[in-house]
């Protein structure tokens, strides 16, 4: 299989061997994953309790951070350049599908116990969910 390979190559084939799914392309993939990663639905309920939203609403200033750390959607746990952009976000479709998800109370450990059979199901509540309000002495 090697001998066709190298004659192949002087006919002008490529001479890239193995296949497509080597440990290199492997590697790769997992750096692409983790870094689309967002957080979590339960992170981000935990995010939303007041002390906590304030905090990450008025961040100081991090030139690190896109916006300089300004204008941060706490649903999508998302920093944006601008105002505009934030605003124009909030009226997204996934903007809004995140704030449907969120709107279901998040996994708990004594739910997952009467799911084995540890006690009788629950129907999880709803938690009401608005897009967060938007300051405009922000600009």
């Amino acid at each position: 299989m090697r001998e066709n390979a190298t004659l192949g190559s002087a006919m002008g084939k490529s001479k890239q061997t193995g296949n497509h799914n080597s440990d290199k392309k492997k590697s790769i993939s997992k750096t692409w994953k983790t870094k689309r990663r967002t957080k979590d639905l339960d992170q981000i309920h935990a995010d939303m309790k007041p002390e906590t939203a304030a905090k990450l609403l008025h961040q100081k200033v991090d030139v690190d951070v896109t916006g300089c750390a300004q204008h941060y959607c706490l649903h999508c746990a998302r920093y944006f350049v601008d105002l505009r952009s934030m605003k124009e976000h909030f009226k997204t479709k996934v903007h809004k599908r995140r704030l449907k998800k969120l709107s279901e109370e998040p996994y708990t450990q004594a739910e997952a116990e009467r799911a084995a059979g540890m006690g009788s199901y629950i129907q999880p509540k709803k938690v009401e969910v608005k897009t967060q309000a938007v300051e405009e002495d922000m600009v």
